[in-house]
Order: C-alpha cells, then structure tokens, then sequence
C-alpha cells in the first residue's frame, strides 16, 4: 500500500442539494484530491431542517458523474442496513465508478436519528457485535462465489453478489473509531485503514493501542492505512485564517485542527506525517467553500506531491 500522503475531503451533507454536493465533488477532481467522503445521516445535527441528501444513492450518483476522484463514507452506520443488502449496494458502486469506491463503516452512534427512523437503539456493546458481524459478512459476499455466515445477530446462507466488485480482492474498508477495547481491535482485524475521529487525546496514544492489537490478532500494522480526520482552517493571510478560525473554533474538531496560511499549514502536516499518518480527510473551517478547497490545492497539497 502506498505510504505518500493523501488528502481527500471530508464533505458532510449539511445544506447541499444534489447538484450543489456534485459540484463539489467534481470541483474536488479538478483540483486533484484523492477523495470525497460523505456522512451516513438522515439529518444534520443541531440542524435538522438544513437539505441532508441520502448517503448511498449520493454515492451511486457521484460515482456516475465523476471519472478520476474515489468516493467515501466515513461512516456508513451498519445498523441501517442488513448487511448482506449493504454489500450488494456498495458493490454496484464499486462497479458504477469503475473501482473508484471507499468502504468507510462504523457501528453507529446518534440515538435520536434512530428512534425518529424507527430502528432499535442498543447498547454500545451490541452494537459493536452487529457491526463485526456486519464487517464479516460485507467481506464474504465481496470476495465469495457463495457467501454463508451465522451470527447471533445476522445470517446468511449460500448468499450469492454477482458481478463482484472491480477492485480486488474487495474495495478498501475504512473503520472510523478509536474504542481501544474494541473497535481498534476490529481495525486489527478487518481494516485496510484506520480513520481516527478528529477530537482525540493523545494521536500517539491510540496509534500505539492500535499496533497492540495487530501485534495480538498476527497483523501486519504496514497494512494499514492510517487516516486522521481533520479541521483546516487556512487563509492567504493571517486576517483571513482568524476569521475562518472564528466560524469553526467551537466545533468539536476544533481541539486537533490545523490552523494558518499555507505555509504554516505544511509544516503542520508534515509533523503529522512523521507521526505515521498518511491520508487526511479535511473539512475546512468555512465549511468546505471553494476558496479554501482551491487554496489548499494550489499551495498545500504540491508539497507532498
């Protein structure tokens, strides 16, 4: 797997239509980002009423109208879909975009959205085993000609997704998430990358549960990815980075962000870099408008080229 940097935007969709999500998206491709993610939600948080388009139609839907740029989810909540349908659905992306998708799954987490939608609400612990069996049986139907699985939860029997998809042996799975009992051990196991929630403590910290874990489950830690979730603010200038920095310094992105004009904006990535992150999934501070996407493409991402 390649260990150059990578950045992709991490493009929720709060407020946007659909053509307005794939202007984004293909203003994204223009400028050379490796990737757009997308938010599994019904609704934004705290803004319920804004336009929020549905997450895996959107990525069907993109996947049609772009060429070059992959397309994510971070992340897609397992609780909303039998899983063997969600393999089958993501499938058809995959084979859509040509082997442009990105697999990004996590066990699910705003109770409100489920109660309004009329699913169940376990406890953390249950949904944590939905998910890994969730992730199991995602990866049987991508890579088996007859897929059977039973689990406390889910089962499947001589399940059949034909075509498989482009990418082989099955798209990249991303898991979002950095529960050091459980979900890094589900990383461990299942993920070809490892997305770390921005917000965090200690990067070192979790990194090193992490490589514990791989150590524990006989993993190879070079095979995977590791990716941070991150809040940019940057600006031609310095007037302009604190204004970006006050629309966005309440966030709760806000304690990890990275925050300057381009130059300064380098040299903080590149010290995350050392710290063996590879791929950056950014929201920018002004809540991705092009100005920012633009700037950072033109005088960020060159230095890593």
């Amino acid at each position: 797997m390649s260990k150059k940097a990578q950045f992709a935007l991490f493009s929720p969709q709060a407020g946007l239509n659909w053509n307005q999500l794939c202007d984004r998206a293909l203003l994204c491709e223009r400028l050379g980002y490796h990737s757009i993610w997308l938010v599994d939600h019904m609704w934004t948080r705290g803004m319920p009423d804004l336009d929020h388009v549905e997450c895996l139609t959107s990525m069907a839907g993109l996947a049609a109208k772009t060429s070059t740029i992959r397309i994510g989810t971070l992340v897609i909540c397992n609780s909303y879909r039998n899983p063997a349908l969600l393999a089958k659905s993501l499938t058809t992306i995959d084979q859509i975009s040509n082997g442009r998708l990105e697999v990004g799954v996590g066990a699910g987490w705003m109770n409100e959205e489920y109660k309004a939608y009329g699913y169940e609400f376990p406890s953390m612990g249950a949904r944590l085993k939905q998910f890994e069996e969730g992730v199991h049986i995602m990866k049987l139907l991508f890579t088996e000609k007859r897929a059977t699985f039973k689990g406390r939860h889910y089962s499947i029997e001589d399940a059949i997704n034909n075509p498989k998809p482009v990418q082989k042996p099955h798209p990249p799975i991303t898991i979002g998430g950095s529960g050091e009992k459980v979900m890094l051990k589900l990383v461990a196991r299942f993920a070809d990358r490892w997305n770390c929630p921005a917000g965090y403590k200690s990067f070192e910290h979790k990194f090193n549960v992490l490589k514990q874990h791989c150590k524990d489950v006989g993993r190879d830690l070079n095979q995977i990815d590791i990716s941070e979730q991150l809040l940019v603010a940057i600006g031609a200038n310095d007037a302009e980075v604190e204004q970006k920095w006050n629309m966005a310094k309440a966030m709760p992105f806000a304690s990890t962000a990275i925050k300057g004009t381009p130059k300064h904006v380098v040299e903080e990535l590149r010290k995350r870099i050392a710290m063996g992150i590879t791929t950056f999934t950014i929201i920018f501070a002004d809540f991705n408008q092009p100005q920012s996407i633009e700037l950072f493409a033109r005088e960020v991402m060159p230095a890593f080229a």
